[in-house]
C-alpha cells in the first residue's frame, strides 16, 4: 500500500511536470503566433506548431522534474531527466522550432 507521504510526492511531481510544460508553453508562445498567424505578408510556419510545441512542452516537463527530483536527492534519475532535456534542446536547434517566419530573417534592407 502507498503510504500518504508517498502519494503527496507523487502529486508534487505530476504539479511540478505540469507547470513545467506551461512554462515550456509560455516560451514557444511568443514564437508560435508569430509563425502561425503570420508576420511579414502573411506568411506561415505550421511546422513551428508540429515540432516547436512538443519539443518546448516535453522540455520544460522534463527539466521540472530534473530539477524536482535533484532536490529529492534522486541524482541518477535526475542525471537521466537531464539527458532528456539536452537531447530535446539538441532536436529542437537542430530543427529550428523557435524559429521565427522565413520572411522576417530574409528581410534585407527595406525592413
Amino acid at each position: 500500500m502507498e503510504t500518504r507521504q508517498e502519494a503527496v510526492t507523487g502529486t508534487i511531481g505530476c504539479a511540478t511536470a505540469v507547470l513545467g510544460a506551461f512554462a515550456g508553453i509560455a516560451v514557444w508562445f511568443p514564437y508560435g503566433r508569430t509563425a502561425l498567424f503570420g508576420a511579414f505578408e502573411g506568411e506561415t510556419n505550421p511546422t513551428d506548431l508540429w515540432l516547436g510545441l512538443p519539443v518546448l512542452a516535453l522540455g520544460g516537463a522534463a527539466t521540472a522534474v530534473a530539477v524536482l527530483t535533484a532536490v529529492q536527492g534522486r541524482r541518477r534519475i535526475a542525471v537521466g531527466l537531464a539527458a532528456a532535456t539536452a537531447a530535446l534542446a539538441a532536436f529542437g536547434y537542430a530543427f529550428d522550432v523557435l524559429a521565427a517566419p522565413q520572411a522576417l530573417q530574409d528581410c534585407g534592407s527595406p525592413c
